[in-house]
């Protein structure tokens, strides 16, 4: 399995505009943090953590020309502003795109894309997507199996993601312990670390990294950072020896 993190910034990314703090004017790449996204691929099937409104830039960045699917976490702006931008997918593919999501989350996108899904309008410039609906039990995406960890984002429900020995949760504050059962014996965990003050709806750094103790994964890497957390370089010195803060573009392999 190959981890690619699209994007690792929170709502607004970084630098945040006008913003002229030490981390938003800072000349380390690391610091440069579009919205956060990661791809996941596995055995020739390539997907894609939500579409943000950096989707476009981070599949041209990346020169994804094969994407099977994008799997939605929730349904904030800040991951699922991108999705008119699968449309090369449809015309490299002559097929529609395949997403999965709630019905929650759908409702959003058909508000937000009502030229996508009103049976009733055709255009040939239109996304042509098809959506898989999930709940929270295990589904294939190409023969590969996901099972979802269902965590809080402050009274919001969202969806994390374990597949195989990896997992991928953003955008929480909260996980029930019948979730946690699912986040054991992890090769590698991905989770939201917002910035070091508590937050009502996102792990402050403290917390996430009492969440990665408690939960023992070989490997963490904190994603979805924001101004406030400081600049990489210097977090980074901060972190015990399994944990990282990952950077825009950062792979890694899970074997």
């Amino acid at each position: 399995m190959k981890l690619t993190f699209l994007g690792t910034g929170t709502s607004q990314g970084i630098p945040v505009i006008g913003c002229t703090c030490e981390v938003c004017t800072s000349e380390d790449s690391k610091d440069k943090r579009l919205r956060t996204s990661a791809m996941v691929e596995v055995d020739g099937t390539r997907i894609v953590f939500d579409t943000g409104p950096d989707f476009r830039q981070q599949m041209l960045r990346e020169n994804v020309k094969q994407l099977d699917a994008v799997v939605f976490t929730h349904e904030h702006k800040d991951h699922v502003a991108g999705l008119d931008d699968v449309r090369p997918y449809n015309y490299m593919t002559k097929k529609d795109f395949q997403i999965y999501c709630t019905a929650q989350v759908f409702e959003t996108l058909k508000r937000e894309y009502k030229y996508v899904f009103d049976d009733g309008f055709t255009y040939p410039g239109i996304p042509r997507v098809n959506p898989n609906f999930i709940t929270n039990e295990p589904f294939e995406v190409n023969g590969l199996k996901l099972t979802p960890i269902q965590v809080w984002h402050h009274k919001m429900p969202v969806f994390g993601y374990r597949i195989g020995d990896f997992a991928y949760i953003t955008d929480a504050n909260k996980i029930d312990p019948e979730e946690k059962l699912k986040l054991q014996g992890l090769k590698v965990l991905v989770l939201n670390a917002l910035r070091i003050s508590e937050h009502i709806s996102h792990f402050s750094l403290a917390e996430a990294l009492a969440l990665a103790e408690e939960l023992k994964a070989e490997k963490v890497f904190f994603t979805h950072a924001s101004h406030y957390l400081g600049k990489h370089a210097e977090i980074s010195t901060e972190l015990p020896e399994n944990v990282k803060l990952a950077f825009d573009g950062l792979t890694v392999e899970i074997r």
